[in-house]
Order: structure tokens, then C-alpha cells, then sequence
């Protein structure tokens, strides 16, 4: 997570949803084929903004070895696609109940050496590969409703750049539960997220207006509408200066004020050479929108 939490009840639907007004404009495939994703549903709801919905309603949409191969193949596409400059992600009647323990058993407790050095190796490898599951260079506004997030979903959250809940939203950590540490990223970015440690000691459930910041949003519906409009207020300004920002506030994160500010002059002694500035400034000063800018794609 880069930009700071904000807790909001929101809306997050397309037209396979029943939400009016937003359309599926392209689907996203697996690399090599026209096979689609299996656990998600990609759509482009609003022009440069890219909807990534949690796909498994019969299972609460859980999360299973497929859906963290197929975010990691989504979000390298999203990665590298100019049409899209913020990710919205969602989900259906409930956001996540967590792992799909009966699926991710099959891999992380049967080993596959006798030996105790190699079965560590390939437990570390197991373990990176997940950790690699929730990262993307572009804003993401992750919307939260109802029973929302333990285990594998508080780690997709706390990565996201801005999550957005209904009143009913609730987290919790749960892998102490289950005799192990979290793994996947809860541990080193929820602290900085919500700055505090002390709640992760306590394993208990923690609702929305425990937290720092709480703007709610009433239902599902009002959500889904407060995340993309979010969204397309993100994907008006120049790609260059919001990736750009995200960079540079993941980078300040883990090293010191003069640190940053002297990563931060390195970046903008290039980035500040771009038609965007001169756009952007312009606009300002013709009290015009930055959405009413064309910028180039990124």
C-alpha cells in the first residue's frame, strides 16, 4: 500500500453485475491463449481504468493456487497495457473469505524431499512465489464489503494504494490461528498502513470504524460508485506524475526523509522534462480539468 489507507463504505459492479451505465469493454486472457482467467474477472468499466474482480462465488471466493497464479499473469498484463492507468478490484456477494485451504494443502504440506535443507529451499520458494502475488505499478483502489478480509485478503489489501469498505467491512489476522506466522506481506505493510502494531497481536476482528480514517459508504452499491469515481478522478492526471508518486511514496516508506527527497530530485531531474507539466500547468491556469487534458500513454 502506498498512498495512505482511507476506509470507505463504497460500490464496486459492472454490467455482469447489473450495474448500469458500465460496460465490459475487453477481457484479459492467460498469456499463450484465448483461454480467460478462471478466478477473476477483468473488465475496463471506465475509460483507463481497469476493473479486476475476485471470481469463485461458490467458493466465497477464496483463494486458491490458480487465483494467485492468475493475479500474477493479470497484473503483469495490466502492467504493460497504455489503455489503463488505475486498477479498481473487487468482488462479488462477499469480497474474500481468505485461502482455500483444502486447494493450497496440496503444496504447502506435502513435501516433495526427504532431506530438511531442501525441503526448507523449496518451502522459501513456495512462500516468494505468493509474495509476488499482490504487486502492480499502478494505482489500486480496492473496494471491501461484507465479510472481507482474513489471511490471504488482508495481504492483497494492505498492498492495494486505497481500499474503500461498506460499514459491514471486517478484517482479520488470522494465520496465528492456524499455528504459523503471516507470510505474504500483512506483517511488514499492515503496521504502516493503519500505524499501529498492536492490533496485530490481538487476532481479533477488526471493523471499519476502528480505523484511523472512516468514511462509510452504506452498501455495496454506493461503494462499487465511490471507487470508480476515485478511479477516474486518478486516471485524469498524467500517468507519468500518479505512477511517478506511487514510486516515489514506496520508496520513502522504507528509507529516511533525506533519503527520499534525494531519490525523489533524481526521479523529477527526468520526469520533469514531459509535455505533462506544460499540459497540466496550462490547464491550471485556463481553470480547466485535468481530465480535460489528452495526455500521451504510458
Amino acid at each position: 500500500m502506498a498512498i495512505p489507507l482511507i476506509i470507505r463504505s463504497a460500490f464496486m459492479k459492472n454490467t455482469s453485475l447489473g450495474l448500469p451505465g458500465l460496460s465490459a469493454v475487453r477481457a484479459f486472457s492467460s498469456p499463450g491463449g484465448p483461454t480467460p482467467f478462471t478466478t477473476l474477472s477483468v473488465s475496463q468499466p471506465a475509460t483507463a481504468v481497469t476493473h479486476v474482480e475476485l471470481h469463485r462465488p461458490e467458493k466465497r471466493n477464496a483463494m486458491n493456487k490458480a487465483f494467485c497464479r492468475e493475479m500474477v499473469e493479470c497484473f503483469t498484463q495490466i502492467a504493460g497495457d497504455p489503455d489503463c492507468r488505475v486498477v479498481v478490484s473487487g468482488a462479488g456477494k462477499v469480497f474474500t473469505a481468505g485461502v482455500d485451504f483444502i486447494d493450497m494443502a496440496s503444496e504447502v504440506l506435502q513435501a516433495e524431499e526427504d532431506d530438511m535443507a531442501r525441503i526448507s529451499w523449496n518451502m522459501r520458494r513456495i512462500i516468494a512465489k505468493y509474495q509476488e502475488t499482490f504487486t502492480c505499478p499502478k494505482p489500486v483502489v480496492v473496494a471491501c464489503h461484507v465479510i472481507t478480509c482474513v489471511l490471504l485478503g488482508v495481504d492483497l489489501i494492505t498492498a492495494c494504494d486505497i481500499c474503500l469498505c461498506t460499514q459491514d467491512a471486517w478484517f482479520q489476522v488470522k494465520e496465528v490461528d492456524i499455528g504459523l506466522a503471516a507470510d505474504v506481506g500483512t506483517l511488514q505493510r499492515q503496521p504502516k498502513v493503519i500505524g499501529s502494531r498492536s492490533w496485530l497481536g490481538q487476532r481479533r476482528k477488526m471493523y471499519t470504524d476502528e480505523a484511523k480514517e472512516t468514511v462509510y459508504f452504506p452498501d455495496k452499491e454506493a461503494l462499487m460508485a465511490g471507487a470508480l469515481e476515485m478511479a477516474g478522478e486518478i486516471a485524469g492526471h498524467s500517468p507519468v506524475a500518479v505512477q511517478g508518486t506511487k514510486v516515489n511514496l514506496i520508496y520513502s516508506r522504507h528509507h529516511s526523509g533525506a533519503e527520499g527527497l534525494n531519490y525523489m530530485g533524481t526521479w523529477n531531474m527526468s520526469m520533469l522534462q514531459k509535455d505533462d507539466v506544460m499540459k497540466s500547468a496550462v490547464a491550471s491556469m485556463e481553470k480547466k480539468s485535468p481530465k480535460t487534458i489528452t495526455f500521451s500513454k504510458l
